[in-house]
């Protein structure tokens, strides 16, 4: 499937993929300085983050640039 879309890195990458290895390596309180919504700072779970990014572009657009910072 990534040979169907070589320059986009995050083609075949589950949202939840994403989080879940964002909390891994930074933690919610890092995710919630790098990025400011209350789904990482209040009582963070992964159900409740997706539901939040999957409805919010602009935040969503913000996760995805942290992870590819943090792949690089």
């Amino acid at each position: 499937m990534a040979e169907l879309q070589p320059n986009n890195p995050l083609h075949g990458v589950k949202l939840v993929d994403i989080l879940e290895f964002l909390v891994d390596e930074r933690g919610w309180e890092d995710l919630a300085e790098k990025v400011n919504i209350n789904c990482f700072k209040s009582n963070p779970s992964i159900k409740s983050c997706l539901k939040f990014l999957r409805k919010t572009q602009w935040a969503r657009d913000k996760v995805e640039d942290l992870y590819l910072q943090s792949i690089k």
